[in-house]
């Protein structure tokens, strides 16, 4: 546009220097810059760059991604700046729905953060990416070489939960069930785990230090901010993570199979079998995890722009890159209130 723009005022500049040259007594040598100079001015205004800040609340889980990798991809690419604001999902929602923050994109780990908002704040979420769970370990723990023989497959996986997890004096870190999901799926792991390996009925429990799952009063429960470096730091010696953390931070960890990672569409059925009672009473089941993005109250420039530049195939690259499974985007919700940019990305 910008240079359509210095053609044309060349091109007007032009004629007028040639009506100028025969009519020089009229003294019009001087209205050929008003032209051109116009045209300066439109191609400047063309090539301004976008103001505003999306402003973007995510799971804690998507950190290093978001902070590392796409807030300067980001901005170099669509020119908005990047705010982020990492927490539990749960706790998002809680203070989004509170109005303690007032983000114009939340990033959850599941829809059932989103749901809750709906339909004040949002209408709808788009699901893209999935992610598992597994058992994160610190190199330098005294358990380091069975956590790594089980990781490399030369010990069994049962004997993890048969043995290892629960071998008296083992630091085990993990988040808050009723706040995170993480902290939800790690309990449904274990659960499914339990039934996977025919291990007796209290295995779960004596993993956990107890038999109320949904405490948050637990030694073991960390910040999902804070756990990752807790078993960096070596405070830890085997902590929950979501692959893609351990991939991104280059923690040694442990892959579990699909039947207990959650990570399979096809093993949701099962998965639902696993459940979790929370203080509040209310009961969660399990389901395959994956990342949920939408727009909070009146959808932003910027915010918008975040939203189309992360399913955009250069954003989905990066999840790829980071340990994320990729999955076909989809709508939830009302699909009508999306703004008409992201449902672009979408083929609509």
């Amino acid at each position: 546009m910008a240079d359509y723009q210095s053609k044309r005022g060349a091109r007007i500049a032009a004629l007028a220097g040639i009506a100028c040259f025969g009519l020089v007594a009229a003294g019009c040598s001087s209205s050929s810059s008003s032209p051109s100079s116009g045209g300066s001015s439109a191609s400047a205004s063309a090539s301004a760059k976008p103001t505003g800040t999306a402003n973007v609340a995510y799971a804690s889980s998507l950190q290093f991604l978001n902070e590392k990798v796409v807030k300067p991809a980001f901005t170099s690419a669509e020119g908005y700046t990047f705010s982020g604001r990492g927490a539990a999902s749960g706790d998002l929602e809680a203070d989004i729905a509170g109005g303690e923050i007032s983000p114009n994109v939340f990033e959850s780990v599941g829809g059932d953060n989103i749901t809750p908002l709906e339909p004040k704040y949002t209408k709808w979420y788009v699901q893209y990416a999935g992610t598992s769970i597994v058992v994160a370990y610190n190199p330098k723990s005294k358990y380091a070489s069975q956590f790594k023989a089980i990781a490399d497959g030369s010990k069994p996986l049962c004997s993890l939960f048969s043995s290892v997890l629960q071998t008296p004096g083992l630091k085990l870190g993990r988040t808050d069930p009723n706040v995170d999901p993480q902290g939800r799926d790690f309990i449904y792991m274990l659960e499914l785990a339990q039934s996977s390996c025919n291990l007796p009925s209290g295995t779960v429990a004596k993993i956990l230090g107890t038999s109320d799952f949904g405490t948050a009063s637990s030694s073991q429960i960390y910040a999902e901010s804070s756990l990752d470096s807790t078993l960096e730091a070596g405070q830890l010696d085997a902590s929950s993570a979501f692959i893609t953390q351990a991939v991104e931070l280059k923690l040694p960890y442990i892959k579990l199979p699909d039947a207990i990672s959650l990570a399979s569409a096809a093993d949701a059925a099962a998965y639902k079998k696993a459940t979790v009672t929370l203080k509040s009473g209310t009961v969660k089941s399990g389901s395959p995890q994956v990342i949920d993005i939408t727009t909070i109250g009146t959808p932003t420039a910027a915010g918008t722009a975040f939203i189309k530049y992360t399913l955009s195939s250069a954003g989905l690259a990066q999840y790829k890159q980071g340990g994320f499974t990729l999955i076909t985007p989809t709508v939830f919700g009302d699909s009508s209130a999306v703004p008409a940019a992201i449902k672009s990305e979408l083929g609509g």
